[in-house]
């Protein structure tokens, strides 16, 4: 407040010199003319103060070099979507960024700004050679994560172990629960669990699932209630390994394949019988993923992805059909036809 009020004593002292300047008939136009001028200054640092104190409000949109830019000091994010990123970035290039990112000024590096949040966007403007659309904010830590957590809550994009991990995070770094159910918007349930699946299943597991777009919460219980027996996370650790796991093609197809592996090694397995394979399919667009667990007497299949339910509800109301198919083949099989 102290510019402003420097602006505005400078304002005044010139408006009263004005007024207190006699000026004779004679020169009653240079004079106008002179007060015309004078007004125009005034108002131009009027507007100057104005807009410095908007800045430093956080108020105004300033162009920032992205090179001038660090990443927040907790990542909240897993990896990139490729697909959602590059949509991003083509309509930045076309139209530009329309919504403004949030960074503060860097609390060790004086001249560089760390963000706040909008990491894709000022990646995007890096990529593509463009200054970046900024809102600079004066903020603590504690008002950077809130800040952090409350923007990608609304916008929605972010799974349940992205939110998990970042609690996490933020515990580590000392951040009170209030904080944390402030920057994530949940209660004191949700939180409970969010940290107790991000803390109890091992980091390599999580790193190789990835984000997991398309597991909720209930999922990653039961993946976390599996591996808090030692021998079932040792086992984790090993199907990650496995190269029937990094083929699945999807990160939910992935997840699937491995719950499903866990539980079979939870149950005691026989001597007499070779535990039966695991298979995932997903289609070329990705639409779907089916996971075929063998049993005992029979199979069980799961359906995720965006389409899977749809196409599972597909199969059940065409069984007659397809069994039809089915034993024409086998008949034809058998005959040598």
């Amino acid at each position: 407040m102290a510019r402003k009020n420097l602006f505005a004593s400078v304002t005044a002292t010139l408006g009263d010199e004005i007024d207190r300047a006699a000026v004779p008939a004679s020169e009653a136009r240079a004079s106008y003319t002179r007060r015309g001028a004078s007004r125009s200054m005034i108002q131009s640092l009027d507007e100057l103060a104005e807009t410095s104190m908007r800045v430093l409000d956080g108020e105004t949109v300033i162009q920032l070099d992205p090179s001038d830019l660090d990443g927040s000091f907790i990542a909240d994010r897993i990896g990139d979507d490729d697909e959602a990123y590059t949509t991003l970035r083509e309509a930045i290039r076309l139209s530009g960024q329309s919504t403004p990112i949030l960074v503060r000024p860097h609390p060790t590096d004086d001249g560089r700004y760390m963000i706040v949040f909008g990491h894709r966007r000022a990646k995007a403007a890096r990529e593509l050679g463009l200054k970046v659309r900024a809102v600079v904010k004066q903020l603590a830590d504690i008002e950077h994560v809130i800040a952090q957590g409350q923007e990608n809550t609304a916008r929605a994009d972010l799974t349940f172990i992205e939110k998990a991990i970042f609690a996490s995070k933020l515990q580590r770094s000392g951040m009170s629960r209030d904080v944390l159910k402030t920057a994530l918007t949940v209660d004191d349930s949700l939180l409970s669990r969010m940290l107790s699946v991000a803390d109890v299943i091992p980091d390599t597991v999580l790193d190789a699932l990835g984000s997991a777009k398309g597991v909720g919460r209930d999922r990653w219980e039961d993946l976390k209630k599996l591996v808090l027996n030692p021998s079932i996370a040792a086992r984790a650790n090993q199907v990650i390994q496995d190269e029937a796991f990094n083929a699945c093609s999807t990160e939910e197809g992935r997840f699937l394949f491995l719950l499903a592996a866990l539980k079979s090694s939870a149950k005691p397995a026989r001597r007499s019988k070779q535990q039966p394979a695991i298979t995932v399919w997903t289609p070329a667009d990705q639409s779907v993923s089916v996971l075929a667990t063998p049993k005992a007497n029979g199979l069980v299949m799961e359906f995720g992805s965006s389409k899977g339910k749809l196409f599972g509800q597909w199969l059940s109301s065409n069984l007659e059909t397809l069994f039809e198919q089915y034993s024409n083949s086998t008949e034809k099989q058998q005959t040598g036809d």
